[in-house]
């Protein structure tokens, strides 16, 4: 009988279980204290119960361990200047979804060549978000694959569905069972419903197919994951940081029987993909907040050791330190300058 079923699959490889890397690389009790205390505090920003701005803030992806670690050392030095007003979490992000092709992220590919070696990227995901952790920083990621959380969830402080899952019903059945505050991004149209479709979804109950942290596959029932808000990006239709935007979706919001939070990320549809225009809109959004809107809790900016940002090429050893290979970052003097300038805003 002529095979019909795998046909256009190179390759099969049995991946280790999630035990068996939370084993080689536990979450000390210190590290489990941070991480509760962090989900709680933010879930605590976005039921208003802490008037503290959420600062989402880092690299747009981590591809080198070493610059990533040296970045939190400097944010986590940075933190305890402005932690009366400012709740800062780390981003350390290890997928990186495309809209066509290109590198996927630290765990897909931990070597930057096209080599997949994804046990190795899930290992060395872990030990990033252990040092992080070990820092003292809380830690925040988007999921992509819906098994990843399975191996490195217990790490993680607040996590992301990006624009182009957050309409995947995949997603949002897995979101559901997260045991993290969860951020929903507007679609890559623009459209704001999407992101508030997806909350609702969260909210509830779901059953799906996922793996147990033996690595087996199961029958996943979840109990609904009520701590969530919209991010909004940007998107087709132009960006959506500005006042009349904030309102628009928070009226959306407050129309499907929701919290009318929102976080902004400066970034991405919002920045026009310029680098150089995030402080600006992370300075109007302070602006907005200072001027009456507490809904807005959040703020999400990319930001790296150097400004700008980098292509990937073969020849790894031409790669600038601290330089974004993904998305352009504004540099950390800038970072600082704005996160400071924010404080006094706030603390006013």
């Amino acid at each position: 009988m002529k095979n019909i079923q795998n046909l256009n699959i190179k390759e099969i490889t049995t991946l280790p279980s999630p035990d068996s890397y939370i084993e080689e690389i536990p979450a000390s009790d210190t590290q489990i204290s941070l991480i509760k205390n962090s989900r709680n505090t933010i879930e605590e920003i976005i039921n208003g119960n802490d008037e503290r701005l959420l600062l989402l803030v880092g690299p747009c992806s981590i591809h080198d361990p070493k610059a990533g670690i040296e970045y939190a050392k400097k944010l986590k030095e940075l933190s305890e200047k402005v932690k009366e007003n400012i709740y800062i979490v780390m981003r350390v992000y290890f997928e990186k979804p495309r809209t066509t092709i290109g590198w996927k992220g630290l765990i897909n590919d931990p070597d930057l060549n096209g080599t997949f070696n994804i046990p190795k990227g899930i290992k060395l995901g872990r030990q990033i978000l252990s040092e992080v952790t070990e820092i003292g920083l809380p830690t925040a990621t988007e999921f992509l694959d819906p098994f990843t959380p399975q191996y490195i969830g217990d790490f993680i402080s607040w996590a992301a569905i990006g624009a182009r899952t957050t309409e995947s019903q995949t997603h949002r059945q897995m979101a559901s069972g997260l045991s993290m505050p969860i951020g929903f991004k507007n679609g890559t149209g623009g459209s704001v419903q999407l992101a508030i479709d997806a909350m609702i979804a969260c909210n509830g109950e779901h059953a799906f197919l996922g793996i147990d942290n033996e690595g087996k596959t199961s029958v996943v029932i979840t109990e609904g994951n009520v701590a969530n808000h919209v991010i909004l990006r940007g998107g087709a239709t132009g960006t959506n940081y500005d006042e009349e935007s904030v309102n628009n979706a928070q009226a959306l919001l407050e129309k499907n029987g929701l919290e009318p939070n929102i976080v902004v990320d400066c970034s991405h549809g919002n920045s026009n993909k310029d680098h150089n225009r995030q402080p600006i809109v992370f300075e109007d959004v302070i602006n907005q907040k200072v001027s009456g809107n507490s809904k807005i809790i959040g703020i999400m900016l990319e930001s790296n050791i150097n400004p700008g940002g980098q292509t990937l090429e073969e020849d790894l050893s031409k790669l600038q330190y601290g330089v974004s290979i993904t998305d352009k970052c504004v540099g950390w003097e800038k970072t600082e300058e704005i996160i400071l300038n924010a404080n006094k805003t706030l603390g006013k």
